[in-house]
């Protein structure tokens, strides 16, 4: 059994501690989206999207930091395929947020909706899940966690579809200025994106499960 679960064996000391650190900048971005869409104060707000995009681009490092390790390495802790798929969606993840605090601070929002906080709150509970699946690839002794995880990541992307769709309903019925109406619009789908692509990325892990088991 211990052959055949033994993705990421102590002997890689490179895939994993970058995928770790991926995990972890996603929720640290996710967070700090988080205070973006609650906080009244507007240099507060400016400050996190700051950080959000510097976060981002640290994201953006450590893809790149995984792809030269695939060019690099013919023997790699899995599939190939599926190493590149998850570091793609991770950084996806990361793009999808950025773009929702840099839209907020664009369309000079000054009060998202519920919805979007909603929307940030759910991303967080999926990043969280995320990093603590990707943990367990170290020594894939917890499969179940693993599975446990991408089920809750894929019930948050539901919940995620219905905030966002109920919301544009309302914006449609409701919102009479059409500027204003395409501003949050954009916003809500953006940050909705960004939870598909969390479930992307449980997709990837529930395929290196079914590859493996």
């Amino acid at each position: 059994m211990n052959t055949i679960f033994s993705f990421f064996t102590p002997k890689d000391k490179k895939f994993q501690p970058l995928f770790e650190q991926a995990g972890s900048n996603i929720v640290k971005i996710a967070e700090t989206l988080l205070v973006v869409v609650t906080t009244n104060d507007l240099e507060k707000r400016k400050v996190a999207i700051k950080e959000v995009e510097r976060l981002e681009h640290v994201g953006d490092d450590l893809t790149h930091s995984i792809f030269i390790e695939l060019s690099k390495n013919f023997i790699t802790p899995f599939d190939r395929e599926d190493i590149h798929a998850l570091a793609s969606v991770i950084d996806d993840i990361a793009d999808y947020i950025h773009a929702s605090a840099a839209n907020i601070e664009l369309y000079n929002l000054t009060h998202p909706s519920e919805a979007m906080i909603k929307l940030a709150e759910i991303l967080v509970e999926m990043s969280k899940d995320l990093e603590k699946a990707i943990k367990e690839l170290r020594s894939f002794k917890n499969i179940r966690v693993i599975a446990d995880a991408c089920i809750r990541i894929n019930s948050g992307e539901n919940q995620a579809d219905y905030v966002c769709n109920l919301a544009i309903a309302r914006l449609f019925e409701f919102e009479t200025n059409a500027i204003e109406l395409i501003k949050q619009k954009e916003i809500l789908q953006t940050l909705e994106m960004a939870t598909d692509k969390c479930e992307d990325a449980a997709n990837v892990l529930e395929s290196i499960l079914v590859k493996n088991a």
